[in-house]
């Protein structure tokens, strides 16, 4: 009884789906004011009127519809005589209809959604199609410079929440035809707007092939978390490796490099960033303001911070096996140890410390900008001075934390830096347990981590290094000079 009842129910739903307007006005009124529920949902508003001598009724949703173009058209529509309308709704979209995106539509399904998405949908008894007019207008921010990808120079602008206007922002910088924006859609419920944005002729058919069978396939009721619950969808191997599979960027600028460059980029509605694939860790390592600078200087920056971010994987573990091995401490380095025996093992100090800097980030997030100040001032004097005297901490202790603390903003990728710091804190504690042996196996983990993780296209996480490309390699070293067209004449 359970199947059939269920094999009806699969039935009675791909019938409804497929369901088509009848053309008689009363019985299509009735159909989705029920499945509307427009006596309940206050901003779905309907209207009937007169166009032409026929009864018609419009659809719209309250905040959506720009209220001045609508009440034009409504006039336009309602001045009509009886001989003006055309046969059929093609007509009326092609003769009668003064507007850009216009479109007829006769299945239900594909209308509702569409109102809901916030179209102008109008319906004139007699006619079994529909009208949608895409008048809608969404909420948005100002477009401004990011507070995560800001740079020393360069463009101030930044993606925000509508996806329209990120496209926008994209087609600005490269004014192309072989620039494809490819509207899709996921999610059961939220039918949350996914584009995929690449040149045609230089990104990855297979890979973009890939992507698009994956997002038709996502059977979820809603990407709640937008970008994160599609890379989720999208990527399912190897989960519990902890460095970033997909780039993030909310600059419009660098998700126009990327584009130009192949890559494909991902922009989801509701977010203001952009997913770029297929990403190795020399992708994810790079910043914009190695580009925005001249070749010396951008190459300047790329190595120190690559150096840096070096530092704060091995500054700590190196220090715990020195302090606990400090005959192999070199003469001239006795200064780094240390001055006073500590209270507290030093394993334990780095592990509270780990989880304390995380503490201070979470309350500077969750913390008003009134209070910033204060809290500042807090945690400088509490984990900083009164810590260290009170003898919870060694001061050689707090400090090569501190380092790490403020070396992991030198990159904003916050997946790498998480990523970082697990594997720190697994070196840490295998140092401590296993001396010398610990040490090494915590960095051949590391190691391991990157060089078996593998992009979203199945390739190498660590190309141009493995498989060995030195022309790419040395690009992504150092930051050379574009190439031009212009001769050393100007010509």
């Amino acid at each position: 009884m359970l199947y059939e009842n269920t094999w009806k129910g699969v039935f009675i739903l791909e019938r409804e789906e497929n369901r088509r307007l009848s053309g008689m006005l009363k019985t299509d009124m009735e159909y989705l004011n029920r499945v509307l529920d427009v006596e309940k949902n206050f901003d779905i508003i309907y209207r009937v009127i007169t166009i032409g001598g026929k009864e018609a009724c419009m659809y719209l949703v309250d905040g959506f519809c720009k209220d001045d173009l609508i009440q034009k058209l409504l006039q336009y529509f309602m001045d009509k005589k009886p001989k003006e309308l055309p046969e059929d709704m093609h007509g009326i979209s092609k003769q009668l209809t003064p507007y850009v995106e216009v479109d007829v539509e006769g299945r239900f399904e594909t209308l509702i959604d569409s109102l809901l998405s916030g179209m102008f949908v109008l319906l004139i008894d007699g006619y079994d199609k529909a009208l949608l007019i895409d008048s809608r207008t969404y909420p948005a921010r100002g477009v401004e410079e990011p507070e995560k990808d800001k740079v020393l120079r360069g463009s101030k602008d930044g993606f925000v929440e509508t996806v329209v206007f990120n496209t926008a922002l994209i087609r600005r910088r490269i004014r192309s035809t072989d620039l494809h924006m490819e509207m899709m859609s996921a999610g059961k419920s939220s039918k949350t707007d996914i584009v995929l944005c690449y040149m045609k002729g230089r990104v990855d058919e297979e890979l973009l092939s890939a992507i698009r069978r994956k997002i038709r396939n996502i059977r979820v009721d809603s990407l709640t978390m937008n970008q994160e619950s599609l890379a989720e969808c999208l990527y399912q191997r190897h989960w519990y490796n902890p460095f970033p599979k997909f780039k993030y960027t909310e600059r419009p600028d660098a998700a126009a490099a990327q584009v130009l460059e192949g890559n494909l980029v991902i922009l989801v509605d509701n977010s203001p960033a952009a997913m770029i694939l297929p990403t190795t860790i020399f992708d994810v390592v790079e910043e914009p303001d190695d580009y925005y600078f001249p070749p010396v200087t951008g190459t300047y920056l790329r190595i120190t911070r690559f150096l840096i971010t070096l530092f704060t994987y091995f500054m700590t573990p190196t220090f715990l096996l020195l302090m606990n091995h400090q005959e192999w401490l070199p003469e001239g380095f006795s200064f780094v140890m240390l001055k006073e025996d500590p209270n507290i093992p030093l394993i334990w100090q780095f592990l509270i410390l780990e989880l304390a800097i995380d503490g201070l980030k979470l309350a500077a997030v969750n913390t008003p900008n009134m209070l910033s100040t204060p809290l500042s001032v807090m945690a400088a004097l509490v984990l900083g001075e009164f810590s260290v005297n009170s003898g919870w901490f060694s001061s050689e202790v707090m400090l090569y934390m501190a380092f790490v603390a403020i070396a992991n903003y030198t990159q904003s990728n916050y997946e790498l830096g998480y990523a970082l710091k697990f594997l720190r804190m697994i070196n840490l504690v295998l140092t401590q347990l296993f001396g010398l042996w610990g040490y090494i196996g915590g960095v051949l983990l590391a190691v391991l981590s990157i060089c078996c993780n593998r992009t979203v296209s199945k390739s190498s996480y660590i190309y141009p290094l493995i498989p060995f490309d030195w022309k790419n390699l040395k690009n992504r070293l150092i930051r050379r000079r574009l190439p031009g067209s212009v001769n050393q004449n100007g010509e």
